[in-house]
């Protein structure tokens, strides 16, 4: 009761200015009558003074539309802030109104230089005409305005006698007097009471918010239990894994004292290791006697599984999709387009994203094989910015896939639509930072990657990595590897060349950025430009040499010897081979490696939430535009093999960033790796050699591939190791000595 008291005068404030504000006069009457009954305390009403002191803003768009002929927006104020009342039945207010319509008549005449625009002033006659036959028509009995009736019937009313008056700056000023004296007494000088601010500010922005945080909340509470239970299985995996490893470790020194190791051990082992029902019926099955079907078990156990427990998304009617998408309204293509980029991110890596990307391909989703003018890539000329870059989103998100880029390259204009929307987007948009990662995919295919170095936009990327800071970590590194991806060329190798100082100066500045992830991009495309004899020379002659003298000082092993690997062509003086020009005959089929990457940040960053009640994402698609049988199941091409290079030297083939990070930097994880350690082992001094079972090849065969559960047992010799894709474990034989220790 306390706190009421305390504030109560403010609180009764409020309420008398909010009552006087919409003209309750006998309710405040009453009300005042009321507190002073009371004893209640009320403050006297502020602002009252301010009435006369100064023009009201109100006034002031009123005087400012006056003067400058804006007849439109003048009676729109007018009537909005000039009361009925006034108007009908104040004969001041009337004729002040005719005259206004007089001023705004003439204005053309009065105001033009030369002849007025015809379409204009026939519009403004046209307008005082209808005032003339509607409400103007009650003062057509008054002598004072009876020749102004005339007025529209006029052909030079700047010459006749009757009208001569009104195209004098005298009747103008009059009439500005008139109007500034008649807003003076008309319009109030209210401010918006403290009670309508609060109600606005605390009410409706309260439950636009709370909306939206419910929204979020759901989302959160989703993704939450979704990696709980990822976190849950992954722990009790590892922990599985951590016993059996040890268990493995103890054979190992049992092994190393003679001890033999039974069959049906190792079968148990392996049923520990893959506890899922069918997979404990593989491990039963398979003859343990024999001879490297233990590792054979591994690698058909470890294989990536078929997802048969995992239920392909429902058919779209993609005809209804594609309408939409074109007719519908902005934030409804909005929503579409985020919702199908997220049935692609979101599948499961196999048969599901396999046929939700067959299905987009084979109902043509993107009209990439349409030349109508009003396709679904037009989406990325939309004057909608958020249209946009939910469109680039998209794109990237099927540059992603190998046989999402085999579809976009079938439009032949679509490179050239990357291209305008990278040279016109602001560089901090997403929707330049999604265009540029499209276009980088787009530089893993022979013929695409010809286009963009004929387009020059080698030049363009040049010009843009010359000042880094505006970038961010994304585009820089797809900036970076795209020019890269283009050097490698020898059509992009002369681009080049044409401006090498220039190319030069920004690859040495860029060797020591801070974003040590653009350093092999930065490595490859110096290795490749140093190809070409002028380069090199060019290269001398800024003193190249000393400044990767400078970095190789500084540098991990791996960047070092790439940088030496640099030195050594720097100094080559091998002439240009004429013969490098085949490298830019276009293949008729145009393979390249399977770079299959969903990075996190194609969904990062969402500008666009569902507001209550809103359908978004897979349930849009469900409710609205469920179809029947638009799925196409199709066996997925088996595109060129990756081949991998020694992480000794710089890149030497297209790659782009988010796969380069997650495989090609792991060269130790693919079988050919497995094949190259096994002879470093059989190399090594007999005293160094592990004893397995009797069998050395099963060595070779522990080794998995990336794509499968990261087990890998590796034997070297001391202070070597093998490196693995998530949990890294390294045995080092010492003679008469087993150590465990993880590798960093």
């Amino acid at each position: 009761m306390g706190d009421i008291l305390a504030c109560e005068a403010e609180l009764l404030g409020l309420v008398r200015e909010y009552l006087d504000f919409a003209e309750f006069e006998e309710t405040v009457k009453v009300f005042t009558k009321e507190c002073k009954i009371k004893g209640k305390p009320l403050p006297k009403p502020a602002g009252v003074s301010s009435r006369d002191s100064k023009a009201l803003p109100v006034q002031k768009d009123l005087l400012t539309a006056f003067e400058n002929g804006e007849q439109k927006v003048f009676f729109q104020l007018w009537e909005e802030h000039i009361s009925s009342s006034v108007r009908d039945n104040e004969p001041v207010a009337q004729k002040l109104e005719f005259y206004l319509h007089i001023h705004f008549a003439t204005y053309l005449l009065k105001h033009s230089m030369g002849k007025p625009d015809k379409a204009e002033l026939e519009e403004r006659i046209s307008h005082f005409k209808t005032y003339l036959e509607t409400k103007g028509a009650a003062l057509s009995q008054t002598t004072e305005f009876l020749p102004f009736y005339a007025l529209p019937f006029v052909p030079n009313p700047m010459v006749h006698p009757s009208f001569k008056e009104l195209f004098q700056d005298s009747w103008t000023l009059d009439l500005r007097t008139r109007l500034e004296k008649f807003l003076s007494l008309t319009v109030k000088a209210r401010q918006t009471p403290r009670l309508l601010t609060l109600f606005k500010e605390n009410g409706q922005c309260n439950k636009e918010m709370l909306q939206h945080l419910h929204q979020q909340l759901v989302e959160s509470e989703h993704r939450t239990m979704t990696y709980l239970k990822r976190f849950n299985k992954m722990q009790v995996d590892y922990h599985n894994l951590i016993g059996v490893t040890a268990e493995l470790v103890d054979s190992l020194e049992a092994t190393v004292s003679g001890k033999m190791i039974t069959p049906e051990y190792l079968q148990s082992v392996c049923v520990r290791l893959f506890s899922n029902q069918m997979r404990q019926s593989v491990a039963h099955s398979i003859d343990f006697t024999r001879p490297g079907t233990a590792s054979t078990m591994l690698r058909a156990s470890l294989a990536p599984v078929k997802m048969q427990d995992v239920p392909l998304l429902p058919s779209l009617d993609y005809e209804k999709l594609k309408k939409d998408l074109i007719t519908g309204n902005d934030r409804l293509k909005a929503f579409l387009l985020q919702a199908l980029r997220w049935r692609l991110t979101t599948s499961y890596p196999g048969e599901q994203r396999d046929t939700v990307l067959q299905a987009y391909i084979s109902n043509d989703l993107l009209d990439c094989h349409s030349s109508c003018q009003r396709s679904v890539l037009k989406l990325l000329h939309s004057k909608s910015e958020v249209v946009r870059q939910y469109m680039a989103r998209l794109i990237n998100a099927f540059a992603s896939l190998a046989e999402g880029r085999v579809y976009l390259s079938q439009n032949p204009t679509l490179l050239r639509m990357l291209e305008e929307r990278l040279k016109a987007e602001d560089k901090d948009s997403l929707t330049w930072e999604n265009v540029l990662g499209a276009l980088q995919k787009f530089s893993l295919r022979r013929a695409l990657q010809s286009a963009m170095i004929k387009d020059g936009l080698i030049f363009w990327l040049v010009d843009v990595l010359t000042d880094t800071d505006c970038l961010s970590d994304y585009t820089l590194e797809y900036s970076v590897a795209l020019l890269m991806n283009l050097c490698l060329r020898s059509a992009g190798k002369k681009m080049c060349a044409r401006i090498a100082n220039h190319v030069l100066k920004v690859l040495s500045d860029l060797l020591g950025h801070e974003n040590h992830e653009i350093q092999p991009y930065v490595n490859g495309a110096l290795y490749s430009i140093l190809t070409i004899p002028s380069v090199r020379e060019e290269a001398r002659a800024m003193g190249m040499e000393e400044i990767l003298h400078c970095f190789i000082k500084e540098g991990n092993a791996e960047m070092i010897r790439q940088i030496e690997f640099i030195i050594k062509q720097l100094n080559s003086e091998e002439p240009l081979n004429d013969s490098i020009v085949s490298d830019d005959e276009e293949e008729e089929e145009d393979e390249e490696e399977d770079h299959d990457i969903m990075e996190a940040d194609l969904d990062k960053d969402e500008v666009l939430q569902p507001q209550l009640g809103e359908l978004a994402g897979e349930k849009l698609l469900t409710t609205e535009y469920l179809g029947i049988m638009t799925h196409t199941p199709k066996t997925k091409k088996k595109l060129f093999p990756g081949v991998h290079q020694s992480i000794d030297e710089p890149l030497q083939r297209p790659v782009t960033p988010g796969y380069h990070r997650t495989v090609y930097l792991m060269p130790d994880n693919d079988t050919s790796s497995c094949h190259d350690r096994d002879e470093k082992l059989q190399s090594l001094p007999s005293g160094h050699l592990p004893i397995c079972g009797g069998s050395r090849s099963s060595i070779s065969d522990l080794c998995i591939s990336p794509s499968s559960l990261e087990l890998a047992l590796c034997f070297a010799d001391p202070g070597a190791g093998c490196k693995t894709l998530g949990h890294t474990v390294g045995f080092w034989l010492k003679p008469n000595e087993w150590l465990q220790k993880p590798l960093k």
